[in-house]
C-alpha cells in the first residue's frame, strides 16, 4: 500500500506480518473475502451507509423540533412509539438540547443503546484566558476557564466581577463558592445536584453518573441528560486544528473548530478539587468527525463497541464507548482514507485491538482533541481485570478472521446468511425508517399544535404500516418455529 501506509497483511493467525509468498497471497486473499462479507452482513445488521445517513438526518431535524418555542415550553408527554425521547419540565432552564453520541453518529438502531442528550444553557458563555471581553454581547453571562492546578482537559469556571451586574441567569443562584483567592467559582457539584431537581412528571431527583443524570422508561429504555455550558477555547481548537495529519480533509478540520466545545458538570476522578472541576469537551465536533469516518471505518467502530460490551464485559465502565472512539479517530487520523477499504476491515479490526491491548496494558490513551488528558488514567482498572483483558485480547488477535464469530449477532447472522437474513434486514430497515419518521412529525405535530395528535394522517398511515410489518414477521417467525409471544414482541425486536 501506500499513501500512509503499508500493506502488512496477516499470518494465518491474525498476528504476525506475512511476507510475499504463494502461501501468504492465498492467506490474504482468505482474509479479504471474509472482511467483505462482514460489511455486507454488517449492513444487513443495520449498520450500512443509508440507514446510517437517514438517522443521521432525522436526529438532526428531531433536535431543531425539540428547540422550538411551543416544545421548549412544556413538558413532553412521552407516547408509546417515541420512547426514550422524554424531556424534564425545564421551564426555568434557558437551554437547548443537542443529540449526541450513538444516535447523533448514526450507528445504533432506535432501541439498541442509550439516547444521550446535551442540554446546553443559552445564555452563559465560559472563555479561555486570552480572549477579549468586548466581543461578546452585553446579554450573556460570561465565566472564565481557569486550568491552573487541574487535570489536563479540564478546567474550574470562574465568574467575572467586572461582569457580575449583567444578566445573571438563575441557573447559578446558589452553586457560587469562593475560593482561597476570594474567586467567584460555579460548583459542578453543586450545579449537577441542582439540575438533578428538575425532571419528568412524577420523577423524583436523578442519581449522578459523571456528568450524566441518567433515567429509564418503563421498558428499561435509558436517557443520559447532560447539562452544559457553551466554551469559547479557540487555543485548544487551533493546537487541534494545526497539527500534521492524513484525515480529516482541511474543510471537515474548519466545521470542528466552528462547532467549538461545551464544559460539563464532572471532575477528574480522584482530584482533591473533583467537586469544582469542570470538563471541557468537543461533542458537536466530535460527532462530525465520526460523519466523516467512511463505511469501513464506522463497521471497524461498531465491531470494537461489540467486542466491548460482549467479549470483555467491563462492570464498572473501566473501558468505555468513548475510548473505542478515540481509537478510530487517531487511527484515521494517521493513515490515509484510501486504505480503508472493505476488503481490509479485518486487518484495520486488528489494529485497533492492537491499539486497545496497548491502551489497557499501559493505561495510557492520549484524547483525540486535547492529547495531554490521558483517557485510562484513573479508570478504575485492577491488575487482575487487566491481566485478564491483556490475554483475552491476545486471544482475539490470535484467531485472525473468526474472531467476529465470537460476537452473537454476527455469529447469528452468519448462520442464517443469505436468505432469511435479507428478508428480515428488509423489513427491520423499513420499521426503523418508519419509527424516525414518526418521531419527526409527531414532534412537527406539537410544534403547530402544541399536543400530539392523533388523527395525523401521515402517523396514522405510519401506524398502519408498522403493524403490518411486525405481523408479517411474526407470522414467519411462528411458521419457522421462533419463541415469540405477540405481535409487540416482534414490532420491538425489529428496533433493536
Amino acid at each position: 500500500m501506500t499513501d500512509g501506509g503499508t500493506d502488512r497483511s496477516m499470518s494465518a493467525t491474525g498476528m504476525f506480518p506475512i511476507h510475499s509468498s504463494l502461501y501468504s497471497q492465498h492467506v490474504q486473499n482468505h482474509v479479504e473475502r471474509v472482511s467483505v462479507k462482514v460489511c455486507h452482513i454488517m449492513t444487513l445488521l443495520g449498520y450500512g451507509e443509508e440507514i446510517r445517513r437517514r438517522r443521521i438526518e432525522k436526529f438532526r431535524e428531531c433536535d431543531v423540533l425539540w428547540n422550538a418555542d411551543s416544545i421548549n415550553r412544556h413538558l413532553i408527554t412521552v407516547s408509546s412509539k417515541a420512547e426514550g425521547l422524554m424531556l424534564w419540565n425545564a421551564e426555568s432552564i434557558n437551554r437547548h438540547l443537542i443529540t449526541v453520541g450513538s444516535k447523533a453518529e448514526g450507528l445504533t438502531s432506535w432501541r439498541e443503546s442509550d439516547y444521550d442528550h446535551l442540554h446546553v444553557l443559552n445564555k452563559v458563555l465560559c472563555v479561555e484566558t486570552g480572549v477579549h471581553l468586548n466581543i461578546i454581547p452585553d446579554d450573556l453571562e460570561v465565566c472564565r476557564m481557569d486550568t491552573r492546578d487541574v487535570y489536563p482537559g479540564h478546567c474550574k469556571i470562574l465568574l467575572l466581577p467586572d461582569r457580575l451586574n449583567s444578566t445573571r441567569t438563575n441557573v447559578f443562584n446558589n452553586v457560587v463558592c469562593c475560593d482561597k483567592q476570594g474567586n467567584n467559582m460555579i460548583s459542578s457539584g453543586l450545579f449537577l445536584d441542582k439540575m438533578s431537581k428538575f425532571r419528568g412528571e412524577g420523577v423524583g431527583p436523578l442519581k449522578r453518573a459523571g456528568p450524566s443524570l441518567p433515567r429509564s422508561d418503563e421498558k428499561g429504555l435509558k436517557v443520559d441528560q447532560v447539562f452544559a455550558v457553551n466554551c469559547l477555547c479557540p487555543s485548544i481548537l487551533q493546537r487541534w486544528a494545526q497539527r500534521p495529519r492524513l484525515w480529516p480533509p482541511a474543510e471537515v478540520v474548519k466545521k470542528v473548530v466552528s462547532l467549538g466545545s461545551v464544559v460539563t458538570a464532572v471532575g477528574f476522578k480522584g482530584s482533591k478539587n473533583n467537586e469544582f472541576e469542570w470538563r471541557i469537551c468537543f461533542n458537536m465536533g466530535e460527532t462530525e468527525l465520526v460523519h466523516n469516518l467512511n463505511i469501513t471505518q464506522a463497521k471497524v467502530y461498531v465491531i470494537l463497541k461489540m467486542i466491548v460490551k460482549e467479549v470483555l464485559k467491563p462492570n464498572n465502565k473501566e473501558i468505555t464507548t468513548f475510548v473505542m472512539k478515540n481509537i478510530i479517530l487517531w487511527q484515521a487520523e494517521r493513515n490515509s482514507p484510501s486504505l480503508f477499504q472493505e476488503k481490509k476491515l479485518i486487518y484495520w479490526l486488528h489494529d485497533a485491538l492492537g491499539k486497545l491491548l496497548t491502551a489497557i496494558s499501559s493505561t495510557q490513551l492520549s484524547y483525540y482533541m486535547i492529547p495531554e488528558r490521558n483517557l485510562m488514567a484513573a479508570c478504575g482498572l485492577q491488575a487482575e481485570q487487566k491481566r485478564k483483558w491483556v490475554e483475552d485480547i491476545t486471544n482475539m488477535m490470535e484467531e485472525g478472521p473468526s474472531v467476529i464469530l465470537r460476537l452473537p449477532r454476527i455469529r447469528q447472522a452468519v448462520i442464517c446468511y443469505p436468505q432469511p437474513m435479507l428478508w428480515f434486514s428488509r423489513r427491520r430497515m423499513e420499521a426503523e425508517i418508519l419509527i424516525l419518521e414518526w418521531m419527526r412529525r409527531d414532534l412537527q405535530c406539537r410544534c403547530e399544535n402544541g399536543r400530539y395528535d392523533i388523527d395525523d394522517i401521515i402517523l396514522v398511515e405510519i401506524d398502519r404500516r408498522q403493524d403490518e410489518i411486525a405481523k408479517e414477521v411474526y407470522d414467519r417467525m411462528s411458521v419457522e418455529g421462533s419463541a415469540v409471544n405477540t405481535v409487540n414482541d416482534v414490532y420491538f425486536r425489529l428496533l433493536m
